[in-house]
């Protein structure tokens, strides 16, 4: 049996940044195993920019990105292992693995990040009625096909969701000749960055339209068109509203689910909310020594987010490993409050905080002028102004450690109040 001082799983954004923190940190024996051909992980079919700008304060695409992270992985030696496949996950942190070089693997390791990332939603996720001809897309799916294998998916082209794929692939289409039409997206506001609905919708004159959705599919070899209709409050569509399209491609962009089914045979605790890990401070699941960091805890906006996170999972996975991190003491807990769906980390061991929890969270619905408010056992310690809140935008917030009460009933309340409440 092989042994690892630590793991990781995912050789994306997520995993590259944990495994170089934690040789930072002083870990020497560390594997990184990847499923795919390459390692950078989504970011290799992102060509577009717009990456960077927190952690490099500059702009790159999405393989510039990765590549400051694949070399710096490489300078310090950390190995990796790609085309591997992990089968599973054991609670005595035994991870079984295969690929077509070394055959079947059984994996001993000290600490385990997992780093997988997350996958598209599926036409059969949501239950479009109609037929099934070619033509039906993710939109990360014919974001590959268009940027690394050269194909090009269609030419008279309907977006079903305004999150970030979706957007950023209307603009993508339209820049390799093709039309499209609309962007249709159920709810009444967009999923998406407000700087990609400016740059990929608006600057090519592409229409959105919320609170709207694809009702059917038409077409019997290849799609023929697709019938949109508006949809009332509680998401089902008006009759007498219905709109067909003709076109010849549909693009899903429908939600991104945290990739956890390995986590699950592990026996780690999802949330039901982010379907990620429930985590605590320092990045760790409910089972010690496995920890968790990127788009597999919750699905992020930015990928400089991701790095942060990851960041954070290296360094305390390290700290794991060296016995510096404290398992005594009080747990306190995190609660989604008024106007919040989610709040990561779900579990505080203040003794572990160096200087200040950082939290990140995503609210419900869009809001303006309105107060985000934080509270420790019903005592308000912070509270914010903010402008302007979207459900596309990850908000962080940042606690001092000398407000977080030592007390074992600890409940920290991330809520909204109207000004004046």
């Amino acid at each position: 049996m092989l042994y690892y001082d630590i793991l990781i799983i995912g050789g994306g954004p997520a995993g590259l940044a944990a495994a170089i923190e934690a040789k930072k940190n002083g870990v020497d024996k560390i594997l990184v195993i990847e499923r795919d051909r390459e390692l950078g992980g989504i970011l290799q079919q992102c060509i577009h920019n717009g990456f960077g700008l927190h952690i490099f304060k500059e702009e790159l695409t999405g393989p510039e990105y990765a590549e400051r992270f694949i070399k710096e992985l490489q300078e310090f030696k950390i190995e990796y292992k790609l085309d591997t496949m992990v089968l599973d996950i054991r609670e005595d942190r035994v991870v079984s693995a295969i690929n077509t070089v070394d055959g079947f693997m059984s994996i001993k390791a000290g600490a385990i990040i997992l780093a997988m990332g997350c996958r598209e939603r599926t036409r059969g996720a949501i239950n479009i009625a109609g037929t099934r001809p070619a033509g039906v897309f993710t939109a990360g799916t014919a974001q590959r096909f268009i940027n690394m294998e050269g194909y090009m998916v269609g030419k008279k082209v309907v977006v079903l969701g305004s999150g970030d794929i979706g957007l950023i692939m209307a603009r993508r289409m339209t820049l390799e000749g093709a039309e499209v039409l609309a962007v249709a997206e159920l709810m009444p506001f967009s999923g998406g960055l407000t700087r990609n609905i400016v740059q990929c919708l608006e600057d090519f004159d592409i229409p959105l339209l919320l609170s709207h959705t694809v009702t059917e599919i038409r077409g019997k070899d290849r799609v023929e068109g697709v019938v949109i209709a508006k949809v009332d409050e509680n998401r089902k569509p008006i009759p007498g509203t219905e709109k067909y399209f003709e076109c010849d491609t549909l693009l899903l962009s429908v939600g991104l689910i945290p990739e956890n089914e390995i986590s699950k045979s592990g026996g780690i605790i999802l949330d039901p909310v982010t379907s990620g890990p429930i985590v605590n401070e320092g990045m760790e699941t409910n089972i010690e020594g496995i920890f968790a960091c990127g788009n597999v805890v919750h699905v992020h906006d930015l990928v400089d987010f991701v790095t942060e996170e990851s960041r954070r999972a290296g360094k305390n996975a390290a700290r794991y490993i060296k016995k510096e991190v404290k398992n005594y003491g009080s747990m306190a807990k995190t609660k989604a409050g008024t106007g919040i769906s989610y709040i990561v980390p779900q579990m505080i061991r203040g003794e572990n905080i160096d200087r200040t929890l950082d939290l990140f969270m995503r609210v419900d619905d869009v809001y303006t002028d309105i107060n985000m408010v934080i509270t420790i056992d019903g005592k308000e310690i912070k509270r914010m102004k903010k402008r302007h809140l979207a459900p596309g935008e990850m908000e962080a917030i940042k606690i001092k450690k000398e407000d977080l009460i030592a007390s074992e009933s600890s409940v920290i309340t991330v809520s909204l109040e109207k000004e004046g409440a």
